[in-house]
């Protein structure tokens, strides 16, 4: 069987042997090509928008009398965030009375409540002035009618920013930064 497998595998590559003697034909190619283009493209990149967040502050604390503020201001290039807490006067001012008024010092509680204009005019239109360096009733309207004491009535105090406490100011000229940041960036 081996015989006759050879005898094929000879009698195959025999036809090949003759042929391969034969001239290569050889073929003469020259390309030259030139090739011009032109290609609009528009390529769109989606990215997350950039983002500024505010910080939280916490306000769950109730007893505080303070008020969380805070801002953020974001444009393409670049983001501002900022916050702070602020002194709420009228609220100290009604925390101060209340304990004032729970130790039995009634007077001195009134009084606190008095440095507000508005409960100073309630109470000199019901008849009861507030009170002024331990007088009340007569001797306090007396007291609070002298000129010398002009400059000590709520009423009559000038408003405006000089007469600000500090916390306020420091809110205001905080407040005109961030105003005049977001003028910046929005230009």
């Amino acid at each position: 069987m081996f015989k006759r497998l050879l005898l094929i595998a000879v009698l195959l590559t025999i036809p090949n042997i003759a042929f391969t003697q034969s001239d290569p034909i050889v073929t003469e190619n020259y390309n030259e090509s030139t090739v011009d283009s032109t290609s609009d493209s528009t390529t769109t990149v989606i990215s997350p928008p950039p983002s500024a967040i505010s910080p939280s502050i916490n306000s769950s604390n109730s007893d505080l009398c303070t008020i969380g503020v805070a801002g953020a201001v974001q444009t393409q290039i670049l983001g501002i965030s900022a916050g702070s807490t602020v002194r709420d006067m009228n609220c100290e001012k009604l925390k101060n009375a209340i304990t004032l008024y729970n130790m039995g010092m009634k007077v001195a509680a009134v009084s606190v409540m008095c440095q507000d204009e508005r409960v100073f005019e309630a109470m000199a239109n019901a008849g009861t002035p507030c009170p002024i360096d331990g007088k009340i009733g007569d001797e306090a309207k007396q007291a609070w009618d002298d000129p010398e004491n002009e400059y000590r009535r709520p009423d009559t105090q000038q408003s405006g920013v000089m007469n600000l406490d500090q916390d306020t100011k420091t809110t205001l000229i905080g407040g005109g930064i961030v105003l005049v940041l977001l003028a910046v960036l929005l230009l």
